[in-house]
């Protein structure tokens, strides 16, 4: 039997040990939720203890997708106490609009199917580059990892814990300073110093860069399944599921590949000491790149500063993936007329 649950224990449960919600006359509980959710958990904790029926549907945060919705099925608590629905025209409006999202759900699911492995199905898809598009911007939460390659070795290898970044690269960043300080007969501090810090800035150029015109190619992008498979495995993973902590930083093996035209760059333009400096400070952009990137996906981040890109990097996933590039900073986003407005409020 469906249990039934008056408004009052609803309110009661109102903080981040015990957070419920009410959507058109059920009740959810959605307290494990709380840390995965895109916009953070001050978010949700305004809502606690009440209906959340409208603020789903309210253009000022964002419309949910179907997702949401059937994310809201997993935390299923029971039904409002019938002498406490309330059925008027706006829960009307609403139950047609859930019926739409049915609709679309069950379109979703001819995309990818999130509990078997996802290369195979990309490799055999048949759907064409605009729906492909449409359906990898929509965003998916999903509570597990989803498996990418059917061998198991190369799915564990597929995966990228966030903290291997930091123990991979510093070092390689420390010796490429110390290689520039010490065994280059032309160094000086202020050479080390002003090459690492040119290191950084083009780091941020350079990371605005792969986002906008490598991770972001859909308008050049070819119709053919390859050329999808290769667009999802970039970046379009990330996108159609941005919460998943397995696939958020970008494998060692990866960064190197992509690293080549920066050590060939560096010391085709510049003297010894100031190249390696120059690819330490690269390279340290990239390892705070990724950590920030990781940072503002799932953590209660600080006010100063990232709070603000948390906004800015959630509106990108769930409002505007066309705009908003920057991670680090917006700094290239003003450059190029890519800054994405977005309601602060």
């Amino acid at each position: 039997m469906t249990q039934q649950i008056t408004r009052q224990q609803v309110e009661a449960n109102n903080d981040r040990k015990s957070c419920w919600v009410i959507v058109k006359g059920k009740i959810y509980d959605i307290t494990s939720f709380l840390v995965d959710h895109p916009g953070g958990d001050e978010l949700l904790l305004q809502f606690a203890g009440t209906d959340v029926t409208n603020i789903l549907d309210d253009n000022s945060y964002h419309i949910h997708s179907s997702a949401a919705y059937e994310l809201l099925e997993e935390h299923y608590k029971g039904e409002l106490a019938q002498s406490y629905v309330k059925v008027d025209e706006a829960v009307e409006k609403l139950s047609t609009a859930a019926t739409v999202e049915k609709l679309g759900s069950n379109r979703d699911k001819e995309f990818l199917d999130l509990h078997k492995p996802l290369f195979p199905q990309l490799v055999n898809a048949s759907y064409s580059k605009a729906f492909y598009l449409e359906q990898v911007h929509k965003p998916r939460y999903t509570p597990y990892c989803v498996p990418y390659f059917s061998n198991p070795t190369m799915d564990m290898l597929s995966k990228t814990q966030w903290y291997i970044v930091p123990i991979v690269w510093l070092p390689f960043v420390c010796y490429q300073l110390y290689t520039s300080l010490y065994q280059c007969m032309a160094a000086s501090i202020s050479t080390t110093l002003t090459g690492f810090l040119a290191g950084i800035l083009f780091w941020t150029l350079f990371e605005y860069t792969l986002h906008r015109f490598l991770f972001h190619l859909d308008d050049l992008l070819p119709d053919h399944p390859y050329a999808l498979l290769l667009h999802f495995t970039l970046h379009g993973i990330h996108h159609h599921m941005p919460m998943d902590r397995l696939r958020l930083v970008m494998p060692p093996a990866l960064t190197a590949l992509l690293s080549i035209p920066v050590f060939k760059l560096a010391h085709s333009l510049f003297y010894p000491a100031f190249a390696y400096a120059f690819v330490a400070g690269a390279f340290f952009g990239y390892v705070c790149y990724d950590m920030i990137h990781y940072y503002l996906h799932h953590a209660k981040v600080i006010e100063v500063y990232f709070k603000e890109m948390k906004r800015y990097h959630v509106a990108h996933h769930y409002k505007d993936f066309n705009n908003g590039f920057g991670i680090t900073s917006k700094l290239w986003d003003y450059i190029f007329g890519t800054v994405l407005e977005y309601d602060k409020k």
